[in-house]
């Protein structure tokens, strides 16, 4: 077991979501954040940052930042509900962009649809003001095991 899995799985046993941030500099640097809700389900947050506009015409979010969200989303998803001794490699992900985001805070998602002995399959989606109006989904598959 790596000394990330090692600590990934402490932290999780201790429910330190913004630990568990902190040690994955791409999510940090985002900003992402997330909690476990009442039911035991994950929800991912991006809080507005003017930084993280792309298009100050509209003003939109940017298309990078957005799936950059969503793939970190899905792999903090798939680590937090599989005990395992490697960190999971993502193999592909595949996004569609619904509607431009908006200069507020993102929301997502995730949903394990498949997970075998050697590969996962996730789909994320994320929203702004309602979850019934997507901004953009996202389907992720990795890699658990190199056996």
């Amino acid at each position: 077991m790596s000394d990330f899995i090692g600590r990934f799985a402490r932290l999780r046993e201790a429910g330190d979501c913004a630990a568990i941030i902190e040690a994955i500099p791409y999510a940090r640097l985002m900003g992402v954040e997330f909690c476990e809700d009442e039911d035991g389900h994950l929800l991912f947050r991006l809080p507005f940052n003017p930084r993280n506009v792309g298009n100050t015409r509209l003003p939109a979010l940017h298309g990078g930042l957005i799936g950059g969200f969503l793939e970190n989303a899905a792999l903090i998803h798939l680590m937090w509900n599989r005990e395992s001794q490697e960190a999971p490699k993502i193999v592909d992900f595949s996004l569609d962009y619904l509607r431009p985001g908006k200069p507020q805070t993102l929301f997502a998602r995730c949903e394990i649809t498949k997970q075998g002995k050697r590969v996962a399959h996730v789909l994320i989606e994320a929203w702004q003001d309602d979850p019934a109006r997507p901004v953009a989904v996202a389907r992720a598959h990795f890699l658990l095991s190199t056996d």
